[in-house]
C-alpha cells in the first residue's frame, strides 16, 4: 500500500502510441491533470525512454510498428517495478488483456479511450472494482472474444485453431478477416 501511495504522488508518466494524433492529444490532455509526460512512437523509443527515466505511470498502446507494446512493459517492470501501466488498444479481446495483465499491466482498455478513463485506471486501488458495464457484450461478441482467445493460445495458426474450434478452416478465415462485433 505504501509502494501504491509514492507511485500516485511521483506524477511521471510515459505515453507509447504510434497514432501521432492520438499520443498527441493523451499527452497534451494528462499534462493539463498534472502529469509530466514524455511521449514514445514505438517499442525501440519507448524502451529507451523507459530506461533513460523510468516513470511512475505509463500508457501502451499493444500493436506499436516496430513490435508488441508487451514489450515495453518488460522493460517497464525491469525498471520500476511499481509503475502503474495501462495496456491501450484497437483490437480488443480478452486473450491480449489477459496477456498485458500477466505482462504487468495494471489495466487494459480498448480505444478510443479518453484521458478521464485512462487516468481512472491509473489512479485506481487494488480493491476498486470497474462499475458494471451499461451495455454487456452481445452474443455475437463472446464468441468472437472466444475464438479470438483460442486463436491467440494456438500462436495464431489458423489450422490449429479451426481444429481445436471444431471449425472449417475457411470459416474460420473469414470470421478472422472481419471487424468484431459490437
Amino acid at each position: 500500500m505504501i509502494e501504491n501511495l509514492a507511485v500516485n504522488e511521483d506524477r511521471s508518466l510515459l505515453v507509447i502510441d504510434d497514432d501521432e494524433p492520438f499520443r498527441v492529444r493523451l499527452v497534451r490532455a494528462m499534462e493539463k491533470r498534472g502529469y509530466h509526460v514524455t511521449g514514445a512512437e514505438s517499442v525501440a523509443a519507448g524502451v529507451a525512454a523507459a530506461r533513460r527515466d523510468p516513470p511512475a505511470h505509463a500508457v501502451v498502446d499493444l500493436r506499436l510498428a516496430d513490435g508488441s507494446g508487451l514489450e515495453v512493459v518488460a522493460a517497464l517492470r525491469d525498471t520500476r517495478p511499481d509503475a502503474r501501466i495501462v495496456m491501450l488498444t484497437g483490437y480488443g479481446n480478452i486473450a491480449t488483456a489477459v496477456a498485458a495483465v500477466k505482462a504487468g499491466a495494471v489495466d487494459y482498455l480498448s480505444k478510443p479511450a479518453d484521458a478521464e478513463d485512462i487516468e481512472r485506471a491509473l489512479m485506481a486501488q487494488g480493491n476498486d472494482l470497474p462499475a458494471p458495464p451499461e451495455q454487456p457484450m452481445s452474443a455475437d461478441r463472446v464468441r468472437w472474444e472466444h475464438i479470438q482467445r483460442v486463436f491467440e493460445l494456438c500462436d495464431r495458426n489458423v489450422s490449429e485453431t479451426a481444429r481445436r474450434l471444431r471449425m472449417h478452416r475457411r470459416t474460420l478465415q473469414r470470421i478472422l478477416a472481419k471487424r468484431s462485433p459490437q
